[in-house]
């Protein structure tokens, strides 16, 4: 298995895919049912196959990431052959995992008290799998309007 196996809500939601992938195998609802019960480890890697398809396809589109903490963002922008990456660090109390003071950043970033950094490197892997990592440390795929607002601040 190349990532990890979708959770039991992720399978739930994607109930019509999983069960298109099956059909495309030859397996209808009622040979699903008696491998699960008669063969658990071919179930097992039915369900990590899936897995690894969807999440292969989740990752090749993912452009952008955001991984908040209390007090520093970072914001990534996957291309590629390469990975941008911007911190946010605020200097003061904060919690910006709050609506309040995710709006006084934005409202402040050029205070004294938030300081900004930027660099960009080659993936050192398969670009999928540092980007599964990064998402598996907590950061979420997202459009990239953060990163594009502060990208126009740093430029």
């Amino acid at each position: 298995m190349k990532y990890r196996q979708l959770t039991k809500e992720q399978f739930e939601s994607l109930h019509e895919e999983f069960s298109k992938f099956l059909a495309t195998q030859g397996v209808d609802f009622n040979e699903w049912k008696k491998i699960k019960e008669q063969q658990p480890a071919l179930a097992e890697n039915e369900l990590n196959l899936f897995s690894d398809i969807v999440w292969e396809d989740v990752l090749k589109r993912a452009e952008y990431l955001e991984h908040f903490s209390k007090n520093t963002i970072n914001l990534f922008e996957c291309k590629e052959d390469k990975i941008s990456r911007i911190v946010i660090k605020v200097h003061k109390e904060v919690d910006l995992l709050t609506q309040n003071d995710y709006n006084w950043l934005l409202e402040n970033y050029d205070s004294e008290d938030v300081e900004l950094f930027n660099g960009t490197k080659n993936y050192s892997s398969e670009r999928n799998i540092e980007i599964f990592d990064l998402i598996e440390k907590g950061s979420a795929i997202s459009k990239g309007d953060l990163y594009n607002f502060f990208e126009k601040i740093i430029s």
